[in-house]
C-alpha cells in the first residue's frame, strides 16, 4: 500500500473527503519526523512504538577494493510493534 492508496482507505473508512484526510495523513507524518528529530518517542498504544536509537561508529571493508573505511556514528529509528497489531499479523 503506498501513500494514495492509504488516503483512499482512510477516507473511506473515516468518511473524510480525501483532501481532508490527506491532510491529516500529511500532518501525522510531518509531526512525527519532528518528534523523532527531536530524539523523542512517538507510542501509538495498541499498534506500536517508534524509537530513534544511536549507532557505534565502526570499521568496515569497501568489498570491491578490499580497503578498509571507518563507518561514523549515526542514529536511525526503529519500531516495535504492538500487541493489537502482532495480534491482527498472526
Amino acid at each position: 500500500m503506498n501513500k494514495s492508496e492509504l488516503i483512499d482507505a482512510v477516507s473511506k473508512n473515516s468518511g473524510l473527503t480525501k483532501s481532508d484526510t490527506e491532510r491529516a495523513v500529511n500532518s501525522l507524518i510531518t509531526t512525527m519526523e519532528e518528534t523523532l528529530g527531536k530524539g523523542d518517542d512517538v507510542v501509538l498504544v495498541g499498534f506500536g512504538s517508534f524509537s530513534v536509537r544511536k549507532t557505534a561508529g565502526r570499521s568496515g571493508r569497501n568489498f570491491k577494493t578490499g580497503v578498509a573505511i571507518d563507518i561514523p556514528p549515526r542514529k536511525s529509528v526503529r519500531f516495535k510493534p504492538g500487541k493489537n497489531l502482532k495480534d491482527s499479523v498472526n
